[in-house]
């Protein structure tokens, strides 16, 4: 294993630049933190919600579970192909542009679930629907991630790129916090009854106000000065009369996975710890709180906190990397969730909320210190002119076999063989998530600009 110890060197910002800087980091983690919102709350709803709404009566609840996980699945299986038509487009025409239309289409995708009937009402037409909107909700995050990231890391300075990265990074745990808030809300607002029959459609109904951050970032916002530099290189040979690369001819996905299949894969890798553990610790485990006799309050507020004490982690590391490298602060993070997977549920059946809420942070806290430099370490791992293609294709393949299934898989190994089976799930995924980084170089300290 290759780890730079050596910190990048240190770039004077002049009042203008940082204040640019704030700008986009505090937009971007504006923007990312309602797009997670929400993507989770689809999750909450998923564990406590859904399975009475959206499926008959008469089947049975565990069923119903495994059933109503499986549609929160189908965000993830869209979320490669957002990431391939985005990804296209945003090595294209700017990281910006498509950015916006991925924050309008996840604004207007879950507002519409808010409106959407029961199964009662509209039969088995209620659960269609609701696929086919979270379907959309895994296209507009298999894009968005990649323009929120890019839009910070491109345009940091190259000794601060981890730290600037990390405020992307920070929208999944806010949104998390946003979505288990909203719904805590809600349940203390109103009777039982009333947050089955309409309350829970509330906080689905706020996501009107992603639309108006991607408006602001629309009209506020300039693209990133490496795909600037990148534009006016094309359009200087255009004007000399030279064809165009062969390369820029091409599909900037296709390049991708011309130029890098092997760094894509082990990318993906990279990201399995992460995605089985924190699925498994956001939505898995408060079904598996309620079901041992806790109640819905009692795991929401316990997620809550925890991933609340998970943001200053991801900071840290994100921080850490940018002196020592990526590479070694990842691998420790995804060596400590593996371990601490074995703690996690026994804690939880302690019954004891302090206990329940130490046991989700410390697990959360483990994942952050890999999640926080992912942007840059995701970033620096590929060129220009193919990044968004490149960083999307590889979030998003790990995305769909690492989180798309946890909960599901988590119930059924839960169900069949007990929940110790669930701890080495997640171990499995930390070791190879260990063995992807160590495979992959390390990137702390790359010039991005000039590649």
């Amino acid at each position: 294993m290759s780890v730079h110890t050596h910190a990048a060197p240190a770039i004077p910002l002049d009042d203008n630049t940082r204040s640019n800087m704030r700008k986009v980091a505090l937009t971007s983690l504006a923007g990312t933190s309602i797009e997670w919102y929400d993507f989770f709350l689809y999750g909450t709803a998923a564990a406590i919600v859904f399975p009475a709404l959206f499926f008959p009566a008469d089947m049975p609840a565990m069923v119903a579970l495994i059933a109503s996980f499986s549609t929160f699945a189908v965000g993830f299986l869209a979320r490669p192909l957002g990431g391939v038509i985005f990804g296209h487009y945003g090595d294209r025409i700017g990281r910006k542009k498509v950015l916006v239309i991925a924050l309008m289409m996840m604004g207007v995708a879950t507002t519409l679930i808010g409106l959407l009937p029961g199964y009662a009402m509209a039969g088995p037409l209620a659960p269609l629907l609701l696929v086919v909107l979270r379907f959309i909700q895994g296209l507009a995050i298999g894009g968005q991630w990649g323009g929120a990231m890019l839009l910070v890391t491109e345009t940091a300075p190259a000794n601060r790129r981890g730290w600037y990265g990390a405020f992307a990074q920070a929208g999944a745990p806010i949104g998390v916090i946003l979505a288990n808030l909203a719904f805590l809300i809600i349940s203390f607002s109103v009777s039982e009854e009333a947050f089955f029959s309409w309350g829970w459609r509330i906080p689905f109904l706020a996501s009107v106000v992603l639309i108006g951050i991607s408006m602001y970032v629309q009209l506020h916002l300039e693209d990133t000065p490496a795909f600037k530099e990148l534009e006016r290189l094309k359009n200087e040979r255009q004007a000399a009369g030279l064809a165009p690369k062969v390369e820029i001819q091409r599909s900037p996905v296709l390049e991708a996975l011309r130029l890098y299949p092997k760094r894509i894969m082990l990318a993906a890798g990279a990201f399995l710890s992460i995605q089985v553990s924190f699925y498994i610790m956001i939505a898995f485990v408060v079904a598996y709180g309620t079901a041992g006799g806790l109640t819905r309050n009692t795991m929401l507020s316990a997620v809550l906190l925890a991933s609340a004490l998970q943001i200053p982690s991801q900071f840290w590391a994100a921080h850490y990397s940018d002196t020592h490298g990526r590479k070694g602060i990842f691998m420790v993070g995804a060596l400590l969730t593996g371990l601490w997977s074995f703690a996690l549920f026994p804690l939880v059946d302690t019954g004891n909320f302090a206990i329940i809420t130490f046991a989700i942070c410390a697990g959360l806290c483990f994942m952050g210190f890999q999640y926080g430099p992912q942007a840059a370490f995701f970033t620096e791992l590929f060129s220009t002119k193919v990044r968004y293609s490149g960083a999307s294709l590889g979030y998003q393949i790990g995305a769909i076999v690492g989180g798309a299934l946890a909960p599901t898989i988590a119930v059924l190994l839960w169900n069949e063989y007990g929940i110790i089976y669930v701890s080495a799930y997640i171990m499995l995924a930390a070791l190879t998530t260990i063995w992807s980084v160590w495979m992959l170089t390390e990137t702390h300290g790359t010039d991005i600009h000039n590649n």
